[in-house]
């Protein structure tokens, strides 16, 4: 296994990690942003008031786009074990 496939894979799995990873953390950044300007309107000053839309928010998009983040990372292992035989 030469540097360069080593490279491959490792930039493949980043990228895939980015991809499945970066829906949920923007669904939980707005709503984070949402419940901030809320917050700052009503001048709420309780800290712990975010956990629960952004967990709800975060479980939600789970639910709409976990069969997608699911299948993307299935897709990246049969690309990896397909090519297993190049990598030894």
């Amino acid at each position: 296994m030469s540097i360069d496939d080593v490279t491959a894979v490792a930039q493949t799995a980043i990228f895939t990690i980015i991809k499945c990873a970066a829906p949920l953390l923007l669904v939980s950044l707005v709503v984070g942003l949402i419940v901030s300007i809320f917050q700052t309107v009503t001048s709420i000053q309780e800290q712990t008031l975010t956990f629960i839309p952004k967990i709800l928010a975060i479980f939600l998009g789970l639910i709409l786009m976990g069969h997608w983040i699911m299948n993307s990372m299935v897709e990246y292992m049969v690309n990896l074990w397909t090519d297993f035989n190049r990598y030894l």
